[in-house]
């Protein structure tokens, strides 16, 4: 009887890992660029996606979020005002692995480039005083 448990348990396991997705997740993006990237899983009926919502006369400028959405809210372009102001929402799907790239900032560069500078300032201003 455990034999037969254990079969149907993996056969269920692998179901289950057959119909999820992973995807690139970002929360909070700007500028086409992520500000804090992760992955997530999705599953039934939702698939990856890339949002960009840019405001009219001004398209590099705007918000983006990536993650799993439902299939029926997939690859629309909305156009909606806030206070008067126009903006566009499009909303892009795909149904692989991480297929939703994610362009993160140069930020983590520039800190360690910043580190580097002044570890090697350090190390050289205790060089000289050691000569």
């Amino acid at each position: 009887m455990a034999k037969i448990l254990f079969g149907f348990t993996a056969v269920v396991a692998s179901l289950m890992l057959v119909e999820s997705l992973t995807c690139n997740q970002c929360r909070y993006g700007l500028g086409g660029f992520c500000l804090s990237t992760s992955t997530v899983t999705c599953f039934t009926n939702t698939t990856c996606f890339t949002g960009k919502a840019t405001f009219t006369g001004l398209s590099s400028v705007g918000f983006n979020i990536q993650g799993c959405l439902r299939t029926s809210a997939c690859n629309l372009t909305t156009t909606e005002s806030l206070l008067g102001v126009s903006y566009t929402v499009v909303t892009l799907c795909c149904s692989t692995d991480q297929c939703n790239p994610a362009q993160i900032s140069g930020a983590p560069s520039t800190k360690i480039t910043l580190t580097a500078a002044i570890g090697v300032a350090v190390l050289a201003f205790m060089w000289g005083s050691i000569l």
